[in-house]
């Protein structure tokens, strides 16, 4: 589903005057850093990488002769739950290497080899609730970024890529790329390497392959990288590490990583993934539906132009084996973020990341290839990411063709996108303690006309004071030509936008604050951007308080926060001051108490919420009592959900959400996720809600089968979504995959008889060639 970036232009009548609040929040923050001071802290562990005469077998049994001559690493130290003292069982590591590859081997011993917790056996499964080992690679020894590797007992396959120690660009936000965001930890990257693992009576192990060309690094020869490790022990909720991180980090916190040395080659390599593709389509909203059979070719390649520099070219791309968008009720005047989850655009995504995440992004990749809900054809592209010396700097280039869709009060077919060329150039340099500083250009042209284009120009920058006190921000400019834009006053016409923010976290404090501003006439095209016009300020505190007089409770979080949009004009948009307290258990069950909100909501034009039901303009004032909690999620059987209950606009709103969570062994997991509406208003009264229904088995780590059923009450649509992978390396095999929407209302309610939508069925094959030289 795309994301529409207009917000509405609104009128200006009641004003309120703008309180300075970001000055004092921000002032706070320069305070602590001021009376911050480095603590003396041991010096990260390191270690000597083994040069191996022979490979060893990847098989988990760790068997192999040259584990008796690696030198052992173990010492692991606790994270959590009580940081600093040793690791409830014992863990080894060892590392080797020859002209080709890193070894990788972990003892992982366990008294209770009994209670393992396998978790889910699929590729880049959350490792969260489940034991795993997990690596972390600092190749550059930038100390702010790297690639992650890890398994669980179940041997998967867990890859990504760490960008700015696992936190966001822009404004004081943290994010991860779990769903695709743009920046942060990348799961969707996905190396070509190995892995086994082993179970017994002692507990389990855990051995890797991971070959230099999938890595990127400096020049060949003798270097130090900066390397980590990580044991989860899933019953004591326990992570432990080799290099000791305080608690308010995580394992991305590669600044604070141990080291090791080693030689690593020169090579080059060259990798081809070509597809070829079936399908058969049949679109049932158009007179006289028919059949459509087709068949596409393309295909990517991966060329290193050195062990540190990667171009990137696609051809004919095709997304098909890509999971479908979780469904989503918007009540809201705003645009709501799906992520981007097409791998081609997630690797290295963090290089181009630039903005506020989900809210105000310069650069956000769902805007090429999709319109109006449908996929527009990716004819070519190529992408260049890497170091040339000590900046990093990113190209894209893309090409793609037009399309048109139904339109179905004309019958017609109308244009849904130009033949467009994308381009993005971004480059930044990393100064050490967490600071950067880069900017970046983004432009959209019209290859049919290229008076219809959009240009985006950005800077921003991070400062890291000690390992408490992170400031960041960005400014961002574009240039749209004046008859496709409104008449504006101010910077560059209206439009501009830009954000500055800091962060204080310990091991027993997070204050954060942060300010943005966007112009009326801000429009990054190739960007995400879900209002225009407004200041927004907002303020968080929270506090750690463990019990570790407490067996089965872990800690309390009592925190504040306050958000506040206004109109650049002053107009008091919306505002919202959270309350609550986080009780958090040993064995990583949570609920909140008491969870107050106050919000406000300030219309100055009617907003129609739902077809017949329009608000009046004016201010809405409310409190709302939200409640949210979940038990433990390693257990077979697990539950989350919450409610949010309380005033809205004119009446009252009870939004219940739940999801049930089933796992039986490490093959077969399913969920129930249901969001649920009971609105009731002055200006008339409406339920909707979201239900879907997923599931996946896997016969093995690479060979799995998933369902998604969605069915939205807004659209009265069910929508069905099967995939049968099964996996090669790095991301490719056979896939084949079953999409089909069906409409089940009313033809009085929404003017669409009930029947099928839309039905596909696609196969599709891509293999890995890998060249080295």
């Amino acid at each position: 589903m795309p994301i529409s970036y207009d917000a509405r232009d609104l009128d200006h009548d009641t004003r309120t005057a703008l309180p300075k609040a970001a000055v004092p929040a921000l002032s706070l923050l320069a305070a602590l850093a001021v009376a911050a001071s480095a603590a003396a802290q041991t010096p990260p562990p390191s270690a000597t990488a083994l040069r191996a005469d022979a490979p060893p077998i990847i098989d988990g049994r760790l068997d192999d002769a040259i584990w008796t001559e690696a030198p052992v690493l173990d010492g692991f130290v606790q994270r959590e739950p009580i940081e600093g003292r040793p690791a409830s069982e014992r863990t080894e590591v060892r590392m080797a290497y020859d002209d080709e590859a890193l070894y990788i081997a972990a003892w992982l011993f366990d008294r209770r080899s009994d209670a393992l917790v396998l978790g889910q056996t699929l590729r880049d499964a959350s490792l969260n609730d489940a034991d795993a080992f997990v690596v972390v690679l600092d190749t550059y020894r930038d100390r702010q970024n790297g690639f992650v590797f890890g398994t669980t007992p179940a041997g998967i396959e867990y890859d990504g890529q760490v960008a700015n120690e696992g936190q966001g660009g822009g404004g004081g936000g943290m994010r991860r790329q779990q769903g695709g965001s743009a920046a942060g930890f990348n799961l969707n990257w996905d190396g070509s390497w190995q892995v086994a693992t082993a179970t017994d009576g002692d507990g389990w192990y855990a051995e890797m392959r991971i070959p230099f060309a999938t890595l990127r690094y400096g020049q060949g020869g003798a270097q130090s990288w900066g390397v980590n490790f990580e044991r989860r022990i899933r019953r004591n909720n326990e992570q432990s590490v080799w290099a000791p991180i305080p608690r308010q980090f995580n394992l991305y916190r590669v600044s604070l990583a141990g080291s090791v040395d080693l030689e690593a080659p020169a090579k080059r390599q060259i990798t081809l993934s070509p597809y070829v593709l079936g399908d058969a389509l049949k679109d049932y909203t158009v007179p006289d539906p028919e059949a459509d059979f087709g068949y596409q070719v393309g295909g990517d390649a991966k060329i290193g132009l050195n062990q540190s520099l990667t171009l990137d070219l696609t051809a004919n791309t095709d997304f098909a084996q890509v999971e479908v968008d979780d469904q989503q009720v918007n009540l809201t005047r705003f645009s709501l973020f799906f992520p981007e989850k097409r791998a081609f655009f997630l690797e290295n995504a963090g290089t181009f990341a630039v903005g506020s995440g989900r809210s105000a992004e310069l650069f956000f990749s769902r805007r090429i290839g999709l319109a109006g809900g449908q996929e527009v054809p990716i004819r070519a592209g190529a992408r260049l990411t890497g170091r040339l010396g000590d900046l990093q700097v990113g190209m894209l280039n893309i090409q793609t063709g037009s399309a048109s869709a139904l339109d179905t009060e004309t019958g017609l077919q109308e244009s849904i996108a130009p033949p467009n060329n994308f381009s993005v150039l971004r480059a930044f340099k990393e100064l050490g303690n967490r600071t950067r500083l880069g900017g970046i250009f983004v432009s959209r042209i019209d290859t049919d006309d290229t008076a219809d284009r959009n240009l985006t120009f950005g800077l921003d920058g991070r400062l890291g004071v000690g390992e408490a006190l992170t400031f960041d921000g960005w400014f961002g400019a574009t240039r749209t030509p004046e008859e496709a834009r409104s008449p504006a006053d101010g910077l560059n016409n209206g439009e501009y936008g830009y954000s500055l923010g800091g962060q204080y976290v310990t091991r027993d404090w997070q204050v954060s604050a942060s300010y943005r501003e966007i112009g009326e006439a801000f429009n990054p095209e190739v960007g995400f951007l879900n209002r225009r016009d407004y200041r927004t300020v907002n303020t968080r505190v929270l506090r750690h308080v463990r019990t570790p007089g407490t067996t089965w409770f872990r800690e309390f979080r009592p925190h504040i926060s306050w958000t506040q949009f206004w109109s650049l004009d002053g107009f008091n948009e919306s505002y919202v001051v959270h309350v609550d307290n986080h009780f958090a258990f040993e064995n990583g069950a949570f609920f909140q108490l008491p969870g107050f909100n106050f919000i406000g909501e300030g219309l100055e034009e009617p907003f129609e919420i739902r077809p017949g039901i329009v608000i009046p303009p004016g201010q809405y004032d409310n409190v709302e009592w939200e409640f949210r909690a979940n038990t433990n999620r390693s257990a077979p059987l697990s539950f989350s959900g919450g409610w949010g209950l309380g005033g809205f606009y004119s009446g009252t709103r009870f939004s219940p959400n739940v999801t049930m969570d089933y796992r039986y062994g490490d093959t077969f997991a399913t969920s129930l996720r249901v969001n649920y509406f009971d609105v009731r208003l002055d200006e008339g009264d409406f339920t909707t809600a979201v239900v879907g229904i997923a599931g996946s088995y896997s016969f093995t780590p690479r060979l799995y089968l998933q369902a998604n059923f969605q069915y939205n009450d807004d659209t009265e649509n069910l929508g069905t979504n099967l995939r049968l992978g099964w996996l090669d390396t790095a991301g490719t095999g056979l896939f084949i995959v079953y999409n089909d929407t069906e409409h089940l209302g009313r033809f009085a309610r929404t003017g669409i008889p009930a029947g099928p939508r839309q039905r596909q069925f696609v196969i599709k094959y891509t293999k890995l060639f890998e060249f080295t030289r």
